[in-house]
């Protein structure tokens, strides 16, 4: 076969006008990377594969420029006309495709940011700490706006559910082209470094397009720790005291570096792999335990390193840069505790003493690593104490740069680390709770020591467990107990009450912060009451006092979204929000709302820095923690460059939220257009039980996407559903609720019933007015005009036409369409997104690729749902739904 030419081979990109607009360097990206797949679809042995993908690929590309009717009956009947192997192979070539599209679209931020590289005098740069800190302290004055700096929190909390649909071998496969991307960059055109990156390329592409899509089994809860361990490793280790860092620079100017920072570790971590047990029953308290040793052995081995470093690079003398008494006492202390230690550490720093305490330290923090007790640091707070000594040391000796520089940052990471990484929270249903208590009160009744059932024994092991971590790891390192579907204050009350249990008399229950998880929304509406009650409990008046009067309430938004709707769902958690903020104004409490959103727009995703600017007024007040879930952990946080630039901008927006302008908008607006919402939320509110309320809605939902067969699809180790079928929408988890909408390109869970809401109020002007006013409308309807744009109408409506209710089909394709009017006419320009053209541009240019994926779906699922499939091909057609599943994933950036 002779040798491809760049414009011969097929690069899988349309050229409309969406991929002219798109920067000149990541169209060159994509095309590289197209032209390579070419190649490996031509050498891969397949004879006519390469050939039947660009047929595809051209119809529906045609199919979405001139929306004529022949021209996608065209492009489905190609879809149609392959066999079940050949769609397989299909389908699997758009998918790498689209894993190569997204790389190269991170790999053009990666660039943007890199040559930004923070500089605030750039426009994008508006969205930073440093920005934001600055006009903050133009409303409230420097000391303000100060101490409001150094009382920032921004506090993610990882999640498993669900894991990215592709697997870690295909992640593995696309940091690896990463990396290579940027050698490519690096070299001279034309010379023999372009080639060598170009070739290895092509073999990597050349492995991906070989490597199995999809998982052969579920994810173990083990499985999904160790996933979330690479984040931490590979970008969040370095990254987050990169951010301190750069902030500090910013705001220091030329004395950064030189002086003590002025900014303070704003950064928690948290997570619920390994703790998470909400209808979860792999996850046990044994994997509790070991989910918190994997994390600290990581923390452990990366403050060991980092210490040893500084100690090998700390060669200051003695007579340069004398100790201080402080420092010759540590030394002594840690001579006296480490004897070998201290002899070897003699030897190599003669005359050096402060790498030699350096030296002793690493050797302490590999004796905690270790379980060593005679030498192991018992906390944090003593490791942090004595590189403080270090510190202050250096400072006073005249080496401010020594104290402020590349030690700081290992003080940074302490603090935001501690030794357990990121906070170990258990979440458990209030249903469990009830039941094992009742089980314990009858036993305690009668006075019995009979065994109690293998349920009640894992809930009280589980705090046992808690208490084991917190002595290990110190109190940081786990303590946040959620309470699922929170009814009532006796609901968090019993948590305590468990945890009494299961210590027994005398024993010392573990130290328990209990946060309320409200989903529904009658749950949101009875949140302020229900935590007027508890406050009044004694454990929780008791741990008030012991945290200066802190508490967390957390709120749901999968669950009051498949409730209410989505419009319906935002008023409310709004509502809930600003009454929840008011009452804990009154009461004295430091509150900090637990926001519980998914990577999907119908469960509180999209942009998290313009929904904080939207929030009500003293709902954030510097203090922001939301879930990150999924694939979007790996999208925000994968990349060093992205996690830095996406914690900037969080933190930026929850340090301006509370500036005077910002919560006057915000209380003015909600004020302003109370009837507005009112009339939304009744109008959408109706529109939405129409549909779900409507008899035998759950199994003609389950017809018409492929809710069932995402099921099969290995993507998390929770189960899909909360029953063995789907009988109505309770018995549906929110991720799959959301998940299968978005298949089948119609996306119902981000925008159903706003149309209806917004005909329903009806002045145009007035919407408009509201648009440019008020931002949580403004945040609604963008996301609601991303969402749209995702979806398709014609693809939707071969998916409702899987089932038989002509009802139901027509009242969602008669929503879409409403919707989608009123979006673009309160938006403005005469398409979706037309106000954020890099965005719909990028849409644009993905949309006909997803469209092929989606043909070859809908065969599928067309197929399965006919039921005349043979046991032998039942397989293939499975297969091919699943893989279409995982590359429309990929083209949509989204799974639940």
């Amino acid at each position: 076969m002779r040798e491809l030419t760049r414009t011969e081979a097929i690069d899988l990109v349309g050229r409309g006008e969406a991929e002219q607009e798109l920067p000149e360097r990541m169209r060159a990206d994509v095309r590289l990377l197209g032209s390579l797949l070419g190649r490996v679809l031509r050498e891969s042995g397949s004879p006519g594969l390469y050939e039947d993908v660009e047929r595809l690929r051209q119809a529906t590309i045609a199919a979405y420029t001139d929306e004529s009717p022949e021209a996608f009956e065209r492009a489905a009947a190609i879809a149609e006309s392959f066999s079940i192997a050949r769609a397989d192979e299909v389908a699997r070539a758009f998918t790498v495709y689209f894993h190569l599209v997204n790389l190269a679209e991170e790999h053009q931020r990666v660039r943007v940011l890199r040559e930004r590289d923070g500089r605030p005098e750039k426009e994008d740069a508006a969205d930073s700490v440093a920005a934001a800190f600055v006009r903050l302290a133009a409303e409230v004055g420097d000391d303000t706006a100060l101490r409001r700096l150094q009382g920032l929190r921004f506090h993610p909390v990882f999640t498993a559910h669900p894991t990215e649909a592709r697997r870690r071998a295909v992640s593995t496969s696309i940091r690896r082209l990463v990396a290579l991307l940027n050698e490519y960059d690096a070299s001279l055109r034309g010379g023999a470094d372009e080639r060598r990156a170009e070739r290895r390329m092509l073999e990597e592409i050349d492995t991906l397009w070989r490597t199995a899509p999809l998982r052969a089994e579920k994810p173990t809860p083990v499985d999904e720790v160790r996933a979330i361990m690479a984040v931490f490793d590979e970008t969040l280790y370095t990254a987050v005291p990169h951010v301190y860092r750069r902030v500090d620079d910013a705001l220091q100017g030329p004395a950064a570096g030189a002086r003590t920072p002025v900014v303070r570790p704003f950064v928690r971590l948290g997570t619920w792999v390994g703790g998470d047990r909400d209808g979860n029953p792999f996850v046990t308290a044994a994997i509790t335990k070991k989910a918190a040793g994997i994390a600290s052995e990581h923390v452990l081995l990366g403050l060991e390193s980092t210490a040893g470093r500084i100690a090998k690079t700390l060669t200051v003398a003695a007579e340069t840069t004398p100790p201080s008494p402080e420092l010759v006492a540590l030394l002594q202390r840690l001579a006296d505790a480490d004897e070998e230690g201290a002899a070897d550490a003699a030897k190599r720093a003669a005359g050096e003493p402060h790498k030699r305490a350096m030296l002793l330290i690493t050797r302490r923090i590999s004796a905690t690593r270790r379980r060593d007790a005679d030498l192991a640091y018992r906390e944090p707070g003593q490791l942090l104490a004595d590189l403080s000594v270090v510190q202050a040391s250096l400072a006073a000796a005249g080496a401010p740069r020594q104290a402020y520089g590349h030690l700081q940052q290992l003080l940074w990471q302490v603090e935001t680390f501690g030794f357990h990484l990121a906070e170990l929270e258990v979440r458990q249903h209030s249903a469990v709770h009830r039941k094992v208590l009742e089980e314990c009160e009858a036993r305690a009744a009668q006075e019995s020591s009979g065994a109690l059932s293998t349920q009640a024994e894992e809930v009280l092991e589980v705090f046992r467990t808690i208490a084991q971590i917190q002595h290990r790891y110190g109190p940081g390192a786990a303590g946040r107990y959620i309470v699922s579907f929170t009814q009532s204050a006796e609901d968090l009350a019993n948590v305590h009450t468990l945890a009494r249990y299961a210590v027994g008399p005398g024993g010392t229950p573990p130290v328990l912060d209990v946060i309320p998880l409200f989903e529904t929304f009658a749950d949101l509406q009875a949140a302020p009451g229900i935590m007027a009650e508890i406050v009044e409990h004694p454990a929780f008046a008791a741990r008030l006092d012991a945290t200066d009067r802190r508490l967390e309430v957390m709120l749901g938004y999968s669950d009051s979204s498949k409730d209410v709707g989505p419009v319906a769902a935002n008023l409310a958690l709004y509502e809930a929000q600003a009454k929840i903020a008011a009452w804990a104004q009154d009461a004295g409490i430091e509150l900090t709302l637990f926001h519980g959103r998914g990577g999907a727009l119908g469960r509180g995703g999209g942009p998290a820095n313009s929904a904080i600017l939207a929030q009500p007024p003293h709902s954030v007040d510097g203090r922001f923690k939301l879930t990150e879930q999924g694939e979007v952990i790996f999208a925000r946080y994968g990349d060093p460059n992205i996690a830095m630039r996406h914690i900037d901008q969080v933190a930026a927006a929850v340090l301006l939220a509370s500036a005077p302008s910002i919560e006057a908008r915000n209380r003015a607006a909600a004020e302003r257009y109370a009837d507005i919402a009112a009339t939304m939320d009744a109008a959408s509110r109706e529109r939405f039980f129409a549909l779900v309320k409507a008899d035998g809605f759950a199994p003609w939902f389950a017809t018409v996407t492929p809710m069932e067969e995402i099921g099969l699809l290995a993507l998390g180790s929770r189960p899909a559903r909360r029953g063995l079928s789907v009988e109505s929408l309770e018995d549906l988890r929110a991720i799959p609720w959301v998940f299968a909408w978005s298949q089948a390109r119609i996306n119902l869970a981000g925008w159903f019933g706003l149309g209806t809401a917004l005909e329903a109020v009806g002045d145009l002007d007035a919407l408009r007015e509201a648009y440019d006013e008020w931002p949580l409308f403004r945040t609604v309807i963008d996301n609601v005009g991303m969402s749209l744009a995702k979806a398709d109408e014609r693809i939707a409506r071969r998916y409702l036409d899987l089932g038989d209710r002509t009802d139901l089909a027509d009242l969602v394709a008669d929503e879409m369409a409403l919707t989608r009017r009123w979006v673009i006419d309160i938006a403005g320009g005469d398409d979706l997104l037309a106000n954020k053209p890099v965005l719909q541009r990028a849409v644009k240019m993905r949309s006909p690729y997803v469209d092929a994926l989606s043909l070859l779906q809908l065969r599928a699922l067309r197929t399965l749902r006919a039921g005349d499939v043979s046991d032998a091909d039942l397989p293939q057609w499975q297969r091919l739904l699943l893989l279409s599943v995982s590359g429309v994933s990929a083209g949509l950036q989204n799974t639940g």
